[in-house]
């Protein structure tokens, strides 16, 4: 027979135990969502997705999904340069400046003493220029010992002043044949119902491909190893014996390398070269990075999260206008979505580490 004061004194054990199987179980969840960062941003993806259909069912038709993935495209590939330098636990702000600096003199060059050049080696004369461009970022960075943050502003006006200076500041449009032919080229042409014609721009697949090297890089190989201990701690990876100094080098380049091949895409896509295009877009890039699970910090970050990252970033900026929102409201509503990924991985790692 059960007494009324060992009745009492198992009533609290209970909850107790039930209070630790839930955060158990919290924890896991955490943990497995630490583990699988992109799932946060492809959640967010739906949801936006399903919200401004419901508002406005032309979101829904070919055209529109196929110029957001479009649109995607330079911020994706410049995201995925930022990625690589946030797991090393640095922060580059000079991409957009480095792709300036590439697309506007390679368009002329090109234009004018090699015009029947085709898109495969301007693409790699891109890439050239812009890991150069970067690697000036890395030595920088390891003379100087100061703050990428505070390196990267410094050369971002560097290289913008380079260019408006000496390069030029007119809009050019008269650039190579190969380039127009390779972005009009598609993957898809299609007519919709109502008579408008669709096309899947073949360029996505540079995005693609930047992507999956990437994505081998930090993952099937030793530098992306040594890229991810560096961020968590590079005092710690120093003494594991990787190369810090190396790594600064290496992450650096892989973003300016991104960044030229991102404007050499940019000119492609809208068929002029324009120097002072892409300022000002350097919050929305990152924003794409961190909403992807990558930490400010460091030692974290996932290829498929920054591209689903990416393509939530370019939703919000091409949907509001089908929503009725003001354009002036799109930085706003960015920042709010900054704050809110911060917020909620932020609380999701003092879930996983059990607080």
């Amino acid at each position: 027979m059960t007494t009324m004061s060992e009745a009492t004194t198992d009533a609290p054990a209970a909850g107790e135990d039930a209070m630790s199987r839930s955060t158990l179980y919290k924890g896991r969840a955490a943990r497995w969502m630490v583990r699988h960062p992109a799932v946060f941003p492809f959640v967010l993806l739906v949801l936006i997705g399903l919200v401004v259909g419901t508002i406005n069912p032309f979101f829904w038709q070919l055209a529109n999904l196929f110029d957001i993935l479009r649109a995607a495209v330079v911020p994706g590939l410049l995201a995925l340069g930022v990625l690589v330098v946030l797991a090393a636990g640095g922060l580059d702000v000079s991409f957009t400046a480095i792709a300036a600096l590439v697309m506007y003199p390679v368009a002329v060059f090109v234009s004018g003493s090699a015009p029947d050049l085709g898109i495969a080696p301007i693409l790699l004369m891109g890439a050239v220029a812009g890991g150069l461009l970067g690697t000036v970022n890395g030595i920088l960075v390891n003379v100087l010992k100061a703050p990428a943050l505070i390196i990267t502003i410094g050369t971002q006006y560097a290289f913008r002043g380079l260019l408006l200076t000496f390069v030029g500041t007119a809009l050019f449009t008269n650039i190579p044949a190969s380039m127009t032919r390779f972005g009009q080229l598609a993957l898809f042409r299609g007519t919709t119902q109502s008579g408008l014609n669709v096309a899947l721009p073949a360029f996505v697949l540079v995005f693609l491909a930047a992507a999956v090297v990437t994505w081998l890089v930090l993952n099937r190989t030793l530098i992306g190893r040594a890229i991810y201990a560096v961020g968590g701690s590079s005092d710690i990876a120093a003494r594991l014996g990787y190369n810090v100094s190396r790594v600064h080098l290496f992450v650096f380049a892989w973003a300016g390398m991104l960044a030229g091949v991102a404007g050499i895409m940019h000119v492609t896509a809208n068929r002029l070269a324009n120097p002072f295009d892409l300022a000002g877009t350097e919050l929305s890039v990152i924003a794409a990075v961190i909403l992807g699970g990558a930490r400010i910090t460091g030692g974290t970050g996932t290829v498929l999260g920054t591209v689903m990252g990416t393509l939530v970033i370019t939703l919000i900026n091409n949907v509001l206008i089908l929503v009725g929102v003001p354009s002036n409201w799109q930085t706003a509503i960015l920042g709010a979505f900054i704050l809110l990924a911060g917020l909620f991985y932020a609380r999701l790692d003092r879930l996983a580490a059990g607080r």
